[in-house]
This record gives structure tokens, C-alpha cells and sequence, in this order.
């Protein structure tokens, strides 16, 4: 397998990822049983829903500092900076940061990232084909079940921030505004992992996510979609919908696992940063973190 590489924006440098569960992964996706498990047991909802409630066991917590030194997480930046703080081990993983620890662009012009992880971007897309991975795609109505909706963002803009189980797992809003309530779609729970978007068609559209239309102040009506995953034992949705929200408050975490974020924004409102949108057409993934500028308001 092909090393998983990615920009850190912050420093320009290509860097490859250190994956949890990589023998793992490879057996559930490449092989003929592991593609049997998969199928049959791993990407259905028990599985997921009883592997993220050990997470939520204090005998879970055990787990905590061998998690820590294998993904080299840095915990000066989290509010509990002591692994031993942590009740389960779920409470580590949907950990707080500390307010300083990922400053606001806070010019109304500016878009933000919602959350840590690598980010895809495209401009213009084709709401009957959007990459997946390089000679695989999906189609926007899938992705929403809403064909009408599609065409509302047909030429407009997508990301997808991919959270790896090292990230911050906290999930804010891009700019202020006032939020829909969330609705959730139906779906399975396969990875999210590069190797598996490799290997299954339309996975974002198969599985379970949560969608919430977002009246913005600066970009008008945007799509913030969460994609569950393999072990993610849920989607927490911690704002209160129709209230106004400030730019970069929270919106939610996910419990345990990698997990995704989509955001869709409509034609000729943001420019994206030239950076994310020329790795992206190298087919490299860009390292952002949350409340750091990724695109400008078009004037």
C-alpha cells in the first residue's frame, strides 16, 4: 500500500499520516474475507453502536495513553491536559481545547475551516460528479437525497475535511448565522479512510451522516454535512437551532472514530484559498485546522 501523504499547510512540507488500525483496515478492504466482515457485520449500525459504547466504559479509559503516544497527540493544547482527567475513553476523544489554542479568522470576508483535519476542495462542481477519489465519483442528489437541492448547488463550491482519529473531533460553524435543525440521514458505517474511499463506490452517500442548512451572515445558505463512520458511536449536535450563532462557536463533536465533514456552498460566493484547490488537483489532502482561513468572500 502507498503511504498516506498530506500537505501541513503550515509548513508546506508533504507528510505522511500515521493510521490507526492500518493492518486492520487493509485486511476489511482488500482481502475476500475481510470484505465479508465488512459487508456482513462491521459496516451495519450494531457493530458501530456497540463498539463506541465500550468507549464510554471507564474500564475504556485504559486505552488512553498508549492512544496518545502511537498518534503523538498533543494534549497542551486540550483543557484536561492530564490523560488521567478523562472519565471514558470517549471523553478524551471529543476532548476541549483551550480557546487559544485554535484562534478565529474573525473578518466577516473570511471563510474558516470547521474543523482540524485535510481538506479536499473543488470550485465549480458538477452536481452529477463529484470525486470521490481519482476515477470515482458520486452525484449530489445522492449525497443529499434532495435532487431539487442539487441543483441549488450545481457550479457551486464543495469541501471535505476528513477527520483522522488523531484530530480534535469538535465541529464549529464557519461563519455566523443561524442553523436549521439537523437532519439525519440513514446509512452504514464504513470508513472514511482514504484506502476505503479507494474501494467503495459513493461511500459518503452509503453512509450515516447529519445535514443542517445554515443561513450564514457573509456566504448566504450553506450545507454543513457530518459523515459518520466505522466505530463513530454518534453524531452529537450541541447548538440549538434557529438561535443566531457566533462565527466559530460549536456545533458538535463526534464520538469515537475518523470521521468526515462536507460543506457545499453556493455558485460564485467564496473564492477558495489557491493553495487547497492546487493540492487538491495534485490529489493530495491539505492539513487545516479549525478557525483558520480556507476561502475570501468574492466581491
Amino acid at each position: 500500500m502507498v503511504p498516506l501523504r498530506y500537505i501541513d499547510r503550515r509548513t508546506g512540507e508533504l507528510q505522511e499520516e500515521t493510521v490507526a488500525g492500518l493492518k486492520y483496515l487493509k485486511w476489511l478492504y482488500t482481502t475476500q474475507t475481510g470484505r465479508f466482515v465488512l459487508t456482513t457485520l462491521v459496516r451495519r449500525k450494531l457493530f458501530s453502536a456497540f463498539y463506541g459504547k465500550l468507549q464510554d466504559t471507564e474500564f475504556s479509559r485504559r486505552k488512553i495513553p498508549k492512544f496518545i503516544t502511537e498518534l503523538q497527540i498533543d494534549l497542551s493544547e486540550a483543557k484536561i491536559e492530564d490523560p488521567s482527567g478523562y472519565r471514558t475513553f470517549n471523553d478524551f476523544f471529543s476532548r476541549q481545547l483551550k480557546p487559544e489554542a485554535r484562534p478565529i479568522a474573525a473578518a466577516p470576508n473570511l471563510l474558516i475551516s470547521p474543523a482540524d483535519g485535510r481538506v479536499l476542495a473543488w470550485d465549480n462542481i458538477d452536481k452529477d460528479r463529484l470525486i470521490q477519489v481519482k476515477g470515482m465519483s458520486y452525484t449530489l442528489a445522492d449525497l443529499l437525497q434532495d435532487p431539487q437541492r442539487a441543483i441549488e448547488y450545481h457550479q457551486g463550491t464543495c469541501l471535505v475535511i476528513r477527520l483522522s482519529p488523531a484530530d480534535y473531533h469538535r465541529f464549529h460553524f464557519p461563519d455566523s448565522g443561524v442553523p436549521e435543525k439537523s437532519q439525519l440521514i440513514k446509512g452504514c458505517y464504513y470508513s472514511v479512510n482514504p484506502l476505503a474511499l479507494a474501494q467503495i463506490p459513493r461511500l459518503y452517500c452509503a453512509n450515516k451522516r447529519e445535514l443542517t442548512l445554515f443561513h450564514s451572515d457573509n456566504f448566504g445558505e450553506m450545507l454543513l454535512i457530518e459523515v459518520g463512520a466505522t466505530c463513530v458511536g454518534s453524531i452529537v449536535q450541541t447548538y440549538t437551532p434557529s438561535q443566531l450563532v457566533a462565527k466559530g462557536s460549536e456545533k458538535g463533536y463526534f464520538k469515537f472514530g475518523g470521521s468526515t465533514v462536507i460543506m457545499l456552498l453556493k455558485k460564485g460566493i467564496v473564492r477558495i484559498d489557491p493553495d487547497l484547490l492546487a493540492n487538491t488537483a495534485k490529489g493530495l489532502e491539505t492539513r487545516v485546522l479549525m478557525g483558520e482561513r480556507i476561502g475570501v468572500l468574492r466581491s
